[in-house]
């Protein structure tokens, strides 16, 4: 008998079941992908967008409840992954992110944001939404600005990831037909491509958000996202209903402990 109250035990047998909510609270948060061939640069390795893509992956890997989205912009802009809690799926549209995402060249962030703002995040909520825009800033027709404050208006905070040399700049290399590596010109000239940081700071700081100006050195989206998104009124965006139980396992394992001691009792009065 003993043995079977340890093994009923084991089952962990309850009493008194009732419904329990588990939310799951977190950010929307869309990252804005510059995939524009001045991307392409290799001024960080293996080049600009690589290295961003790979930031972007350590960052899911540190996400726990939040939703994320991505949208892919170069002269004009597509979603690429609406707001999920699908991390595996958000990944592979990651890897799929490049210059031919976009048919249409040149650098629109303020189409970017405005895409984010009105398509992707619900506009019926006021909070909780984050931009992440990676990119190296070079937009001359888009009004990025305009869009930014825009964003604001809608609770749309917007953290900035400049990259890119911002002095000398880095040429845009392209690959022939016949394999062979060589630089992106306009009029004759080669094409050299220079973060423009001073937009970016002025678009993070109209939805007081932040401007990181990476360069040419490596940055972690991970701890951008502990130090400034993390912390932030969080809500919630997901839940499911659970039955809780009583546990009631120490009443059988009690009755097991004295049928223990009262078989080992008359075992030894046998012996008398």
């Amino acid at each position: 008998m003993s043995a079977g109250s340890v093994v009923v035990a084991l089952t962990q047998p309850g009493w008194n079941p009732r419904p329990e909510k588990i939310a799951r609270r977190g950010r929307n948060i869309v990252v804005l992908m510059d995939v524009s061939r001045s991307m392409l640069a290799e001024d960080l390795y293996p080049n600009r967008l690589e290295h961003a893509k790979l930031a972007v992956g350590d960052l899911l890997d540190v996400l726990d409840g939040d939703r994320v989205g991505i949208v892919a912009f170069a002269g004009s802009c597509v979603v690429k992954c609406p707001l999920t809690q699908d991390y595996g799926f958000v990944r592979m549209a990651l890897v799929d992110i490049g210059p031919e995402s976009i048919n249409r060249g040149g650098t629109n962030i303020g189409d970017a944001i405005r895409k984010a703002t009105e398509e992707v995040f619900d506009r019926q909520e006021r909070d909780y939404k984050d931009i992440i825009l990676i990119t190296d800033g070079e937009d001359h027709e888009s009004f990025p600005l305009n869009a930014a404050e825009k964003a604001a208006q809608e609770g749309v905070r917007i953290y900035a990831i400049g990259l890119g040399d911002d002095r000398e700049g880095s040429r845009i290399p392209i690959t022939g037909s016949d394999g062979e590596k060589t630089f992106l010109k306009y009029q004759g000239e080669e094409v050299w491509s220079k973060l423009d940081s001073y937009t970016l700071g002025k678009i993070a700081l109209a939805t007081g958000g932040k401007y990181w100006q990476v360069g040419t050195g490596t940055f972690d989206l991970a701890e951008l996202y502990s130090s400034s998104i993390a912390p932030a009124v969080k809500k919630e965006l997901e839940s499911t209903t659970i039955m809780r139980y009583d546990e009631k396992f120490q009443i059988f394992l009690a009755l097991a402990l004295g049928l223990l001691v009262l078989e080992a009792f008359i075992s030894e009065r046998k012996k008398i």
